[in-house]
């Protein structure tokens, strides 16, 4: 099976906007390239931009299943790629005492598919591969060697090939510079935090119920959250997480008294919360529409 084409962007941007993803033309651009091009694709940006969800929403609108590798300090090709069943290979060895093929214990369904393996068997797939920078060097150049050859060898087994390579997405929050090995393997694309208009229509579309003035009160105080320095400036989740919370205690619009009740909502630090009383709420509240 493969992929469906996309005549061009804006084809691919309705796409997933029908899939619950409004992308700007940045992303849409650089999503259509990677499918018509059959590339990787680097997403890089702070925390909360969407970037896992353009993964998720892409999966929808190829029709294909989202197989995600978190990764994390220490991950190894074993945790990514596959392993090795021992305790079932065991019993299998016990019972086939006195008789038997000792190599029939590699037959294929001993083996444990961890995410890359899986997403080579399934085809079609998107591989989302999340937080990148987290892992290590070693990892990432075993990545690399995976991308290049989309392609898997089991010393037991042979080389497992996909009929159609996945459409992998990696992220990065950039907590650590990548190496121009594998940037140059794959496209790259820097995603913002959507501006005040998109941002008020993502707001609308997962909390329907809450008004027009309160999203994009919303929104415009997220923004000014984020233009604050803050620890961990908050992202689309939490601007979301915010309206529902705001709607919930019956608020219509920005007051303090509604601030300070789902602050927690929004900014998950203290130091954040300290600053954003401090410093930005006056401010924000003296100007709201």
């Amino acid at each position: 099976m493969s992929y469906p084409e996309f005549g061009d962007i804006p084809a691919l941007a309705a796409a997933l906007d029908a899939a619950g993803y409004l992308p700007d033309e940045g992303v849409a651009t650089a999503a259509y390239l990677a499918i018509r091009m059959r590339r990787p694709l680097l997403l890089e940006g702070d925390p909360g931009v969407g970037k896992t969800a353009l993964a998720q929403a892409l999966a929808d609108v190829v029709g294909a299943e989202l197989v995600r590798l978190s990764c994390y300090e220490g991950i190894d090709a074993s945790q990514a790629l596959y392993d090795w069943d021992f305790p079932r290979q065991l019993l299998h060895l016990r019972a086939a005492e006195g008789g038997g093929d000792e190599r029939s214990v590699y037959d294929r369904r001993f083996l444990i598919a961890r995410p890359i393996l899986r997403a080579l068997e399934l085809s079609p797939a998107v591989l989302l591969v999340d937080e990148i920078d987290r892992a290590d060097d070693e990892f990432e150049a075993f990545l690399l060697e995976v991308l290049a050859d989309n392609a898997v060898t089991i010393p037991e087994l042979g080389t497992i090939r996909p009929a159609e390579p996945p459409i992998v997405v990696l992220t990065s929050n950039r907590t650590r510079e990548l190496h121009d090995a594998l940037k140059r393997r794959c496209l790259y694309h820097w995603v913002n935090h959507p501006d005040l208009e998109r941002e008020v229509e993502i707001i609308r579309r997962h909390e329907p119920e809450v008004a027009d003035r309160l999203a994009r009160q919303v929104a415009a105080g997220v923004a000014a959250m984020r233009a604050a320095g803050l620890v961990k400036p908050p992202g689309i989740a939490e601007a979301i997480d915010w309206a529902t919370a705001l709607r919930l205690l019956g608020a219509t619009e920005l007051s303090p008294p509604a601030v300070r009740a789902t602050l927690g909502a929004l900014l998950k630090y203290r130091e954040d919360q300290v600053t954003a009383e401090r410093d930005v709420l006056p401010g924000l509240l003296a100007r709201l529409p």
